[in-house]
Parts: structure tokens; sequence; C-alpha cells
């Protein structure tokens, strides 16, 4: 996990933009398609994403430590299912939702 991406950007220093819908949150949403190494701003913080993340999806603001919370809209939407590091996708391979019923579901 402590691999190092190293950051592409443009010429201003950002090549994406992410949403942060609460300032609590732990991810934001990029609003475009994402490759490994592009800077992207989310509402100022400046992140190297470290893997394709497609537009739409989250991108991890800060670590998060398997079995934490991960925050959205100011609000839990389930717990990490491995240690996340910032930067990562956050998506069904490292998330456990708190919204979704089945066995992909946080059960409260």
């Amino acid at each position: 996990m402590s691999e190092t991406v190293e950051p592409r950007a443009s010429a201003d220093g950002v090549n994406a933009t992410a949403i942060v819908f609460d300032g609590v949150d732990l991810v934001a949403v990029v609003t475009s398609d994402v490759e490994a190494g592009t800077v992207v701003d989310a509402a100022g913080d400046l992140i190297v994403a470290r893997e394709s993340i497609p537009a739409g999806h989250k991108i991890a603001r800060v670590g998060v430590r398997a079995g934490e919370l991960v925050l959205k809209y100011g609000q839990p939407i389930g717990r990490a299912t491995r240690d996340i590091v910032r930067g990562s996708h956050v998506h069904v391979q490292n998330l456990e939702s708190a919204r979704l019923p089945g066995p992909t579901g946080w059960q409260r």
C-alpha cells in the first residue's frame, strides 16, 4: 500500500475535480474519469489518484482503517473492509455498504 504514484498534472497542477458534499466526508466524488497519477482537486484539497477511478465514483480524501465508518454526505455510507489509502478508489472492493441489503450490506 505504500507504493508511490507519480502525479501527472496540467500546468495549473490539477487535471480533475471532485465534489465534497460535507466537510467531514472521508470521500469525494470525481466528476470525470480519472487515471492513476491524476491530481484531483477536492474542494481545494489536492489528491493524487492512486488508481483509475470512473466518473461518479469515490476517491478517498484520507486514509481509512479496515472496520472504520466511511462518511459521505456527512453520514456513514458503510465500513471499510480493508485499509484504504488516501487517493484510492472507494467502492465495493473495499467498502461494505450501509445502505444495500444482502451479503454486501452492512448490518447495523
